[in-house]
């Protein structure tokens, strides 16, 4: 089966934009998710286990679901999570992860998991890891998002949230150690989004379409490198699918991606295209069967060869069958028709594919018609076709349909239980290696004592004219310990028969039983031997898991040291904080203050320099008025003295004529 994730040479200069001339995804396929290999499988998914639900504790036989024809509802208990639609989810192990999504009233920013083991719903609440800055994160509260299972972990992509992103986030969930991280993703990091598709292919994520947060539809193509954490745009070739959103997407035999229906700008669509990434040529396909109406909004999962969509609709009417597409035969058919009651009737459900044992599940969880509801449904798609092609599902372990024996599972075992470090781990290899060459010699013994013994080997030369002539090879056989003691009592009855013989048959029975006593003492010799190194290596097995133990719990102690640490840190990083913005608040009134008193110091300038022109003016208009003081002084000074000599004019002509006069009254 072609792999498409690593790309062909081709591929990758057709597929990828000129600007980027490296191939981070070609190369080996041991993956790193967070420091834990993950190995990729041909189908294309890493870590196809992740897909299945082995343990036995979870019985569907139990819960009535054998033979049934339609969906049915699966009860939980634990605290189940708020009724919510326009979530995600995935499936990773025993274990359902949903996160997010619209109560109605608000957007929610919780992870729910549903044991699938116990089917209970688990309380704790996850934790998310500061930034590498040391800066506290918080998970966006959205809808309308992807979550993509990745090895033990999920990854979560896109989204609507508030407040509104200018650019796609990419967070990944543990869920071991059930801790968010937030992905520092570069490259070309494309436009934020919701209602898109996300498909994982290896490590590597394919993004499609979706509604930007002006409302825009989208139909760009971009690629995600888990291991580089790189985003890159995709180039294609021929008429591809129109701006949509709230379509569903598969990848069929790592090579064919799927697309089918979705909200347009002005209608909803029914049309299925594909994209050959051999070739990067999109295509219509053309179906056969009944053609599904328009819907968008349903949800999907890829099983092999069928495609399984269930429920979607469009402004006025809701569609609740489970429709059936198979990639082969390009044939339309109808799976199955739920009541109106059902989950997968209403808007904004999840759906995601559970693999256990014999059969395919698919398990639905949440949605909103008149309100939301928090119930899980499930439907068996696939039981008893162990002949089903499984090259898009995960590989199914021969285990669950096999017996194995008993040494081999205690190898298994040793396997399973191996701990995390590395000197344990080895120790157990070893130890499981040794048990199965246990086995072989074990088998090798069986064999040689079962081989038939030559008796012309123990003959001595001078009697061999006595022996009969030798048995042809074709015509021995194995000889067990019911054929020797036969031969024994054949050979005892000879001896009663010719007495001439009688010693020479005694001396090649000694030889044979001592040689056949030298053999089993030898191999239980070698078996004393070998059980005294299992037990020995068993021994350092257990020390190395003892002292691994230990290790483990001094981790953990430290872990919870430097979890303090980090806690107080953060404390002081916040009081810091706002010390900082106590300065900032200071600094920003210091600069108040300083431009005032500039504003307040220009003012005063300007009017000390129009008093002083106001000054000069009037010392100007000043000496001006002295100096015609100054004349009008001189002229008074000049009357007055013009006035004496008219006075003294006047007494003197007063004198000569001797005769006083009247004063005039006017």
């Amino acid at each position: 089966m072609p792999n498409m994730f690593g790309f062909s040479r081709r591929r990758i200069k057709i597929g990828r934009s000129k600007g980027h001339k490296t191939d981070p995804l070609h190369g080996s396929s041991s993956l790193t998710n967070g420091g834990d290999p993950i190995t990729a499988s041909v189908s294309g998914r890493a870590d196809d286990l992740a897909y299945h639900c082995s343990s036995d504790s979870f019985d569907l036989d139990a819960r009535a679901l054998d033979g049934s024809e339609n969906w049915a509802v699966l009860s939980t208990e634990g605290g189940k999570p708020a009724p919510r639609f326009a979530h995600a989810a995935a499936i990773v192990g025993s274990k359902m992860v949903v996160f997010g999504g619209d109560t109605g009233q608000c957007l929610l920013d919780d992870t729910k998991i549903l044991n699938l083991e116990k089917l209970t719903w688990d309380s704790d609440a996850p934790k998310v890891r500061p930034s590498p800055n040391g800066r506290s994160l918080k998970l966006p509260a959205c809808k309308g998002h992807c979550l993509v299972p990745w090895g033990n972990s999920v990854i979560l992509v896109g989204g609507k949230s508030e407040p509104a992103s200018d650019r796609l986030s990419v967070w990944t969930f543990n869920t071991e150690t059930q801790i968010w991280s937030l992905m520092e993703a570069k490259g070309d990091i494309p436009a934020a989004r919701s209602g898109h598709t996300v498909i994982r292919a290896g490590a590597t994520l394919i993004l499609f379409g979706g509604e930007d947060t002006k409302g825009k539809k989208r139909h760009d193509l971009h690629m995600f490198d888990l291991k580089s954490m790189t985003w890159l745009p995709l180039n294609y070739k021929g008429s591809g699918p129109s701006p949509r959103s709230n379509h569903v997407a598969a990848l069929y035999d790592d090579r064919i991606l799927l697309i089918f229906g979705g909200h347009s700008k002005s209608k909803t669509l029914n049309d299925l295209f594909s994209l050959d990434f051999e070739t990067m040529v999109w295509s219509r396909v053309k179906t056969n069967g009944p053609h599904p109406s328009p819907r968008a909004g349903c949800n999907g999962a890829l099983c092999g060869t069928k495609w399984y969509i269930t429920g979607g609709g469009s402004k006025k009417k809701r569609h609740a069958e489970t429709l059936v597409f198979d990639v082969l035969e390009s044939k339309w058919s109808v799976r199955a028709i739920p009541p109106s009651s059902s989950i997968t009737t209403k808007k904004g459900f999840s759906m995601v594919p559970l693999y256990h044992r014999d059969k395919i599940v698919l398990v639905a969880f949440g949605g909103n018609k008149k309100d939301p509801s928090n119930k899980v449904e499930v439907l068996v798609v696939l039981q008893n076709e162990h002949s089903y092609s499984w090259r898009s599902a995960p590989d199914v372990d021969s285990m669950l349909y096999e017996y194995s024996p008993s040494t081999k599972e205690l190898a298994d075992h040793l396997n399973k239980c191996a701990p995390l470090y590395s000197s344990s781990s080895v120790a157990r290899h070893s130890l499981t290696s040794t048990v199965k060459y246990s086995q072989v010699e074990e088998t090798s013994l069986a064999q040689k004592l079962q081989k038939p013994i030559d008796d012309d080997k123990y003959d001595y030369v001078d009697d061999c004219s006595s022996c009969p002539a030798s048995t042809p090879k074709e015509r021995r056989g194995k000889r067990t310990g019911a054929d020797i003691q036969m031969d024994m009592a054949r050979t005892v009855a000879v001896k009663a028969e010719n007495p001439e013989t009688e010693g020479l048959n005694a001396r090649r029975i000694a030889r044979s039983a001592s040689d056949m006593s030298h053999l089993y003492n030898t191999k239980i010799t070698d078996l004393i031997r070998m059980n005294a190194a299992l037990e020995d290596q068993l021994a350092a097995a257990l020390a190395s898991k003892d002292q691994a133990e230990k290790n483990l719990s001094l981790v953990i102690n430290s872990r919870e040291q430097l979890e303090k640490r980090l806690a107080s840190k953060a404390n002081e990083a916040e009081m810091l904080k706002e010390k900082i913005a106590g300065l900032e608040l200071a600094q920003e009134e210091s600069n108040s203050l300083s431009n005032t008193v500039h504003a307040d110091n220009v003012r005063l300038e300007r009017e000390v320099a129009f008093l002083k022109a106001i000054t000069d003016e009037t010392q100007k208009e000043m000496h001006s008025t002295r100096r015609v003081l100054a004349g009008e002084q001189s002229r008074a000074f000049q009357l007055q003295v013009e006035v004496f000599h008219l006075k003294q004019r006047l007494q003197m002509v007063e004198g000569r004529s001797g005769t006083p006069r009247k004063p005039h009254n006017p």
